[in-house]
């Protein structure tokens, strides 16, 4: 209780949790957004309940990770090394390297099933032909909601692995980062069903996500490998694709309106 309320009166303590808490947030919503492309592959039923084990699950890890830090510390320690690396940069660092520590095979791995999926669910997207995936709607329900869950843990372990790591290189607290990971989920379960049905109800932003999805696969292989891809670029181009994105659909929407406007007026007339 001492050692909280020392932090409590540190206002560089409140820095690091209100900075901590942003990047949680937006580490989550690579999370969030493969829990929704996910979800909307279930009938309405069960899309909530998906939703809501699968942030529970990610919350749940997390916690568990934070009590392990010196083993999640232990995960960037070298495993094996193939003894190739890439041309150094200005600042003398490798562009690739093949030392690779668990972190780093957890994330190809992860970022592997991410490409898998995507560009699965995007084939999906386009082929009108019937689908054997065990998420097809045509199959049984249980069937297909248990597959989700599955496929949701497997990125939940991925993506809070990441998350914490990001924390523990960000504050010594641990108090700080219990805060800032209970906030972050938070803010997923409260963003986690109207993110989700925005998603589903506008097809081509089921498009774009499936496209963030595979983007951010392969940052994970990449970073697997030792190539750092600064997030804040990554980011950056999500936002901006959405806010284009956003752009289309207020603009077929006013031209819907238009449409109706002027179907009413040619019936008013006749």
């Amino acid at each position: 209780m001492e050692n909280v309320a020392v932090l409590l009166a540190d206002p560089a303590a409140w820095a690091a949790l209100v900075t901590l808490i942003v990047m949680e947030v937006v580490l989550g919503l690579d999370n969030l957004i493969f829990i929704s492309i996910i979800s909307n592959k279930l009938p309405e039923a069960y899309r909530q309940k998906a939703r809501r084990i699968g942030i529970g699950l990610a919350l749940v890890m997390r916690l568990i990770l934070l009590t392990m830090i010196a083993w999640i510390v232990g995960l960037t320690t070298p495993v094996f090394d193939l003894g190739i690396t890439g041309p150094l940069d200005e600042y003398g660092r490798p562009a690739f390297e093949t030392s690779f520590s668990w972190r780093d095979l957890i994330l190809m791995v992860g970022g592997l099933f991410l490409v898998w999926k995507a560009t699965k669910e995007i084939h999906h997207s386009v082929d009108t032909g019937v689908s054997d995936d065990l998420l097809d709607k045509k199959r049984v329900a249980e069937t297909a909601f248990g597959a989700a869950i599955v496929q949701i843990v497997l990125l939940d372990i991925v993506f809070s692995i990441d998350s914490i790591l990001t924390a523990v290189g960000m504050t010594d607290h641990v108090e700080i980062m219990y805060v800032a990971v209970v906030v972050a989920v938070a803010v997923m379960l409260l963003a986690a069903d109207p993110l989700g049905n925005f998603i589903n109800k506008n097809p081509t932003v089921v498009m774009l996500a499936l496209g963030f999805l595979l983007m951010i696969g392969m940052v994970l292989i990449a970073e697997g490998f030792g190539v750092h891809v600064p997030k804040g670029y990554i980011y950056a181009a999500m936002a901006f694709s959405a806010l284009v994105e956003m752009l289309n659909i207020f603009n077929r929407r006013a031209k819907l309106r238009k449409d109706a406007q002027v179907q009413a007026t040619r019936g008013g007339a006749e």
